[in-house]
């Protein structure tokens, strides 16, 4: 048992740590399997959203998230599953033209005379 208050600190949040990982990664392996046995366009959003998630916490690399992205895309496709609205990329909203104000001009220096020698 630890003996510094920032070391007993240190496994609280370590232990913490520990607990939510092993949800998050519980939650994609069980995404996972549910949609490799049977495809379909909502099991391939949450499997989707899962590996986003464990690759946000870092659970699993972001490459690793990204090849069972495709993978399981790959898979659907060769299922004949059609992705949803939610499963397929979505458009960023168009932003709101903002009217810029005009730039202020500034008056131009005044020269001052210089002394010639």
């Amino acid at each position: 048992m630890p003996i510094i208050k920032s070391a007993k600190k240190r496994v609280r949040t370590a232990k913490k740590a520990a607990i939510r990982n092993s949800k998050n990664r519980r939650n994609l392996k069980s995404a996972l399997k549910s949609f490799t046995t049977k495809p379909t366009s909502k099991g391939q959003s949450e499997a989707q959203s899962a590996l986003d998630k464990a690759a946000k916490h870092g659970v699993i690399h972001k490459n690793k998230a990204a090849r069972l992205k495709k993978r399981a895309a790959a898979k659907a496709k060769s299922a004949g599953v059609k992705p949803t609205k939610s499963a397929a990329k979505k458009a960023a909203p168009a932003k709101k033209a903002v009217a810029k104000k005009p730039a202020a001009k500034k008056p131009a220096p005044k020269k001052t005379p210089t002394k010639k020698k």
